[in-house]
This record gives C-alpha cells, sequence and structure tokens, in this order.
C-alpha cells in the first residue's frame, strides 16, 4: 500500500505522524511511503532522515493526496485539504467528528474511510492512541493555566502553590479519566489545593491511594459542581466520552459565579467542551475573556511540544497503522478495537456515537466490506 504523510497545516501544529522508524518499518513491510517536504520540520526531523529511512518526498500535498491510498496524519483535514478527498482513499488521524460537523459532511462526501484515533477502543474501555496525547494534554493544562493566572498574561496574579502564610492556588479537574489525572499529577506536584470530580468512585480510590490527604475527591453532581467551579482559580475541563460530543457540566451561570481573573483550560473542547462558554481557540490567539474570566480552548494543545508528542503518538499508531496497510478494508474487521475507530466508510457513518451526534443512523461496517 502507499502511505501518505503530508505536511500539518493546522495553527502551530508542529507534529508529523510518522517518525523516520515508522517509515522504515512501513517500507520493510512491502509499503511506499511519500512524505511531504517538511512535514516533520517542526519535530526536528529532516527530510533527508525520511529520505534515508525509505520515504520518497514530494513537494506538494495536492500531488501527496493523489497518490496515496492511505494517509496518515495528525489533526483532522482543513477546509484547505477537502478537495483532496475521494473515494477509495482511507484516512488515519484524529477527526473528533462529534463537534465538527463540516468535516462530517465533508468526509461522506469524498466517499472516503476515515479511522479515527480517539475512537480506537479496547474492550475494557481503553483509548490506547488517544491515550499519549490525553497525557500530554492533562500535563499541558496545568502549565497552561499556571501561565494564564500570572498578572502579567490576564489572570488574577496566583502563584498556585502559595507560599508561607499565603493560600495555595485552587485548582479543579472535571473528570478523572487520563486526562484529568495527567492534570492532577502537575498540580500536586506544584503544591496547590487541588480538588478533581468524577462520577467513578474506583478512581478516587486508586487516586486515594496514590495522594492520600494531599487531593480533594468529590462525586460530580450539580450542587458540587456550582459550589467546587465558584471556589476554583484554575478549572481543568477533561471529560471525554469516546467518539461523542462532551456535555456542557459547566454552566454559563456557574463560570459567571468564579472569581475575576480566574482560568479555565479546557481539554476536551475537541469533543465540544466541558464548559458551556469555551469555544476552540488557536495557540496563535489561546485565550479570551468572557465575564471576567480568562478561557483557553486550543484544540491540539500537544502540537506545541511536538519533540515528546510527536514520538509518544506514533508509538501508538505504528502497529495500527501497518494493520490497516497489511490487511486494507478486511483488515479493519479483523482487529475489533481498529474496526472501532472507523467513523464514515464510502460515504456511510459506521461509528454509533457519531452517528448520534447528528441524529443519523449508521451501519455496521462487516456489511459494507
Amino acid at each position: 500500500m502507499i502511505i501518505g504523510v503530508p505536511r500539518e497545516i493546522k495553527d502551530n501544529e508542529f507534529r508529523v505522524a510518522m517518525v523516520p522508524a515508522g517509515v522504515k518499518a512501513a517500507v520493510d513491510a512491502g509499503h511506499e511511503v511519500v512524505v511531504e517536504r517538511g512535514a516533520g520540520l517542526g519535530s526536528s526531523i529532516s527530510d533527508d532522515a525520511f529520505r534515508d529511512a525509505g520515504a520518497e518526498i514530494l513537494s506538494a500535498a495536492a500531488d501527496l493526496f493523489a497518490k496515496a491510498e492511505l494517509i496518515v496524519k495528525v489533526k483532522e483535514p482543513l477546509p484547505e485539504e477537502f478537495p483532496y478527498l475521494r473515494r477509495g482513499l482511507m484516512i488515519f488521524t484524529f477527526l473528533h467528528l462529534a463537534a465538527n460537523k463540516p468535516l462530517f459532511e465533508a468526509l461522506k462526501k469524498g466517499g472516503v474511510t476515515a479511522i479515527s484515533y480517539e475512537t480506537i477502543e479496547l474492550a475494557d474501555g481503553r483509548t490506547p492512541v488517544l491515550e499519549p496525547m490525553s497525557e500530554v494534554a492533562g500535563r499541558l493544562s496545568v502549565q497552561v493555566g499556571a501561565h494564564f493566572l500570572l498578572k502579567s498574561s490576564g489572570g488574577s496574579g496566583i502563584l498556585l502553590s502559595g507560599v508561607p502564610g499565603v493560600a495555595k492556588g485552587e485548582v479543579l479537574i472535571i473528570g478523572a479519566g487520563v486526562v484529568g489525572q495527567n492534570a492532577l499529577k502537575i498540580a500536586s506536584g506544584l503544591d496547590a489545593e487541588v480538588t478533581i470530580m468524577d462520577t467513578n468512585i474506583e478512581r478516587f480510590r486508586h487516586i486515594d491511594e496514590l495522594y492520600g490527604a494531599r487531593v480533594n475527591t468529590l462525586t460530580a453532581n450539580a450542587y458540587n459542581i456550582e459550589e467546587a467551579v465558584r471556589r476554583a482559580d484554575l478549572l481543568i475541563g477533561a471529560v471525554h466520552i469516546p467518539g461523542a460530543r462532551t456535555p456542557s457540566i459547566v454552566t454559563r451561570a456557574m463560570v459567571s459565579s468564579m472569581k475575576k481573573g480566574s482560568v479555565i483550560v479546557d481539554v476536551s473542547v475537541d469533543q465540544g467542551g466541558a464548559v458551556e462558554t469555551t469555544r476552540p481557540t488557536t495557540h496563535s490567539e489561546p485565550v479570551f475573556e468572557l465575564d471576567g474570566v480568562l478561557h483557553y480552548g486550543v484544540t491540539n494543545m500537544p502540537g506545541t511540544v511536538p519533540r515528546t508528542s510527536t514520538y509518544a503518538l506514533t508509538n501508538a499508531t505504528l502497529p495500527y497503522l501497518l494493520k490497516i496497510a497489511g490487511g486494507g478494508l478486511k483488515g479493519l474487521l479483523d482487529d475489533p478495537a481498529l474496526g472501532n475507530g472507523v467513523n464514515i466508510h464510502a460515504g456511510v457513518v459506521v461509528n454509533s456515537a457519531v452517528a448520534s451526534s447528528f441524529g443519523e443512523s449508521f451501519t455496521l461496517l462487516s456489511t459494507r466490506i
């Protein structure tokens, strides 16, 4: 199979979907790899490194999309790339379709087979390709929040750790999954006052074993959320439902009750956001202010630390990429987790959560291949 690796064009997205080791593994398995010129530069990977691993370097994205049978990306196709979509093409990337109707419609119209990293789901509910990026985003969320709490960055001027005789900053994390637990690790390491909320008591037991009295665990119900949001200096939205739109757990009224200069970092924004008032932002313009509260909604947070996140991501994607390239469409059915990753095939929605997000019916993939 011919595998194409385009250069990412999303704002300040410096990751690349394959590294030279992955190219070599694909070539050794009998596949052809074409890489767009400059695709790896943001991750400090030269064209020569890809070429030495066996890839062909192409100058234009249009030529790459036309030649490839399987496109592997980091982030979703943008409108500039929609004209490249065609029937028979397979795309393997983060899609987050539940909050992106224009992309959903473009993929259906193009007739592609769209395989989404974040909906590859194991029998135990784990999402193995999303997890490493969730780890990065969770850890970054506290770092970003601490930055925007600085008075010089528009925040209230809170130091999360406090100092002797002065209260610590209060961090509220809503969601105790991978993002939430990684945010917790950094926030507690900064010695902030941390509260983490979820509906899963077993997660709380695990957190209690690790952190004890250093962390407050609180059941996520409407009353508790309202009270905790009001006290927070930094609120981190870390709610995720595979393939589905994230429900708005924090309402506009709750945001209005927050202290002026407090900060919201909604990691869930690429699936719609856990906070009603958040909207997608970019690394170039990362925050906006509403009701005196700074909102950070960058949808590709790990893109700003590409040397870490590129390698973490490609470690997770390569085994699945080789399965897709080796087995083609029928190979998608041989691995149930990979089958869960298919969102759209030949104009038909084959993921139930994605279909539900747009009020559409879905068809079992097995009936279409």
